[in-house]
């Protein structure tokens, strides 16, 4: 796919133009046309100081391009999350390889973002621009010059620009240069930082051999990574997307890089996706087990129940990357947003919400942590029996239903949340992981069961609704064919009514009504194809797959949130945890036979 190098009138890129680079600890959005518009520092959810991509006059950037008109072929280095970008001009080629640069042990004690230029043929003039901006419009940037080079002070972070062969010009709110390539000439431009410390400046050349380490640094990670199915080149990008957003330091996974991105093309719905959802982690954990990467697997388990543990008795929707509890208050940024869309949040009041799915998304993880031949602490035990008891009451509660809405309701899929997790819960306990009463447990599954097949099935839409009582429909129920609560006749003709009213292409919206208000939502397009397949129409759930692997990633693999099925234009926070969550599995289900698809019940 050609990828798209345009800014509008406003100076905002398309959405699909953005490759993502990570170190463990933060994300940064490269452009097709080579300018770095979101970097957070020193964490993922930290303020911006680069973040022209939700305000394109003030929000910051580090800019680097050819001065005369170009044409862009990116890719990752195999196997990495290191990204080349190929511009080519009139009068020749230069190749930028751009790197969020990791140590001999990990991650750097500073922030390192490498940015290598190397001439391919005849010559080009590249200009560049470290311009940092004013953090969401909560502080203001400085730039003095220092007889090391540019350095930037905004908010606690310290900043500084290091280079090899390049002539660096320093003015009150940027630092600015150009170079001149030829054949095999080499340069370096790279921004290092800290925050509420000293800067370490670190020499050029080994900023630019930390490049080379850190693609080798991906490159054993991977090695490590157990796929030999088929769509191997999409599984392992999606597997490299994910791991950008596993937290080095606690095993979190963050659902998405950025903040208040739009859904919709109207505004209103931009939400704050910088935390680590407990439905996230399953869905991780599953794909992580599946690959063979132990050290990720139990980092992420043994934080979450040690958080749960401290925040607890039950789980949260979601928590912050330190462990914290976010509170449910949400701050509107004085910030015009993506293309003027806003508003641009920090927080996320689904944190306050009541939603039972998160019970049968943490017990899918602990089931199939135990069903790959792991042992339970016993405070763990204790935990989850409390837990399990719990579900057994709040499943008759409403709550805000998967999709995070304002209105509490019945919704089905929370229900069945309950019903996974109960049924775990008695799997755990026959294998005597946790301690309690199955006896109760197996009861109330099955009441949950009954429940559902008399209150949420409609004879006359001949399927499973959202709710009792409607007629709406809700594609998350696609999760419970995964789940292994209906694989037979009710769910198929259910995944029938789901294509006929909220499909487009190969694409999937949300709910009933959502295509009013939104783009469709990749993860539930590749939930179908699992779906499909495990209902036992394996041709239509192939056809499916490749139909969405041939439209919905961008140039380098990468995933959104949402996509326009008329347009192919991104929507929403990127690159999604969910989206390449959703991939992974439906590659996994469709080169598994449905039993194996299913070690461990979880979604």
């Amino acid at each position: 796919m050609t990828p798209r190098n345009r800014r509008d009138a406003d100076g905002y890129a398309d959405l699909r133009s953005y490759a993502a680079i990570g170190d463990g600890r933060t994300v940064a959005l490269v452009a097709t046309d080579g300018r770095v518009d979101w970097l957070p520092l020193p964490q993922v959810d930290s303020p911006p100081p680069f973040a022209a991509l939700l305000d394109a006059e003030h929000g910051g950037w580090f800019a680097l391009r050819p001065v005369e008109d170009f044409t862009v072929e990116r890719r990752y280095v195999d196997g990495t999350n290191v990204l080349t970008t190929t511009f080519r001009t009139a009068t020749g080629s230069v190749r930028v390889t751009d790197s969020l640069n990791t140590g001999v042990a990990g991650r750097l004690p500073w922030a390192e973002l490498a940015r290598r230029v190397v001439g391919v043929e005849g010559e080009v003039e590249l200009t560049g621009e470290l311009r940092p901006g004013t953090c969401l419009n909560t502080a203001a940037p400085w730039i003095a010059d220092s007889a090391a080079g540019p350095v930037v002070r905004v908010d606690r972070l310290t900043m500084a620009l290091r280079t090899s062969a390049v002539e660096v010009r320093t003015g009150e709110r940027a630092a600015t240069f150009t170079l001149r390539t030829a054949p095999e000439s080499r340069h370096l431009v790279a921004l290092v930082a800290t925050e509420a410390e000293p800067l370490f400046l670190p020499e050029p050349d080994d900023i630019d051999a930390g490049i080379d380490r850190t693609a080798q640094n991906w490159s054993i990670w991977l090695r490590t990574f157990g796929w030999d199915g088929p769509w191997q080149e999409e599984v392992s990008r999606s597997a490299l997307a994910l791991k950008l957003l596993i937290q080095a330091s606690t095993g979190a996974v963050m659902a998405a890089a950025t903040t208040s991105l739009p859904e919709s093309p109207a505004g209103g719905k931009n939400w704050d996706y910088r935390y680590a959802w407990v439905r996230d982690m399953a869905y991780s954990l599953t794909a992580l087990f599946r690959f063979g990467l132990r050290e990720e697997v139990q980092a992420a388990i043994s934080w979450l129940l040690a958080t749960i543990r401290e925040h607890g008795p039950d789980p949260r929707v979601f928590y912050a990357s330190d462990g914290s509890v976010p509170t449910a208050d949400v701050v509107e940024r004085d910030v015009p947003g993506w293309r003027g869309i806003g508003p641009v949040l920090t927080g996320n009041r689904a944190g306050g919400q009541l939603q039972l799915g998160v019970f049968g998304d943490l017990f899918s993880i602990v089931r199939l942590y135990v069903d790959n031949g792991n042992v339970l602490d016993e405070a763990t035990g204790r935990l989850l029996a409390g837990v399990a008891d719990t579900a057994c009451d709040a499943w008759r509660s409403k709550d805000s239903g998967m999709w995070e809405l304002p209105e509490e309701r019945h919704y089905t899929t929370s229900k069945l949340g309950c019903w996974q997790a109960l049924t775990s819960a008695v799997h755990l306990a026959e294998q005597g992981e946790i301690a309690g009463d199955p006896g109760r447990w197996r009861t109330e599954a099955e009441l949950i069961r009954r429940w559902v097949d008399e209150h949420c099935w409609s004879a006359e839409r001949n399927a499973y609704v959202w709710y009792p009582g409607s007629e709406q429909l809700d594609a998350s129920i696609l999760l419970h064919a995964i789940s292994g609560f209906d694989r037979g006749e009710r769910m198929s003709a259910t995944l029938d009514a789901l294509r006929a009213e909220l499909g487009a292409g190969p694409h999937l919206y949300r709910f009933s009504g959502a295509q009013r208000e939104e783009g469709a939502f990749v993860a539930c397009s590749f939930w179908l194809a699992s779906a499909l397949h495990l209902c036992g129409r394996r041709d239509e759930a192939r056809t499916l797959l490749d139909e969405l692997l041939a439209t919905t990633p961008n140039d380098v693999g990468l995933l959104a949130e949402m996509i326009d099925p008329g347009t192919g234009d991104w929507l929403g926070n990127l690159p999604q945890a969910l989206s390449h969550l959703a991939l992974i599995h439906a590659a996994i289900t469709l080169a598994d036979e449905p039993s194996v698809a299913d070690a461990g019940g979880g979604t």
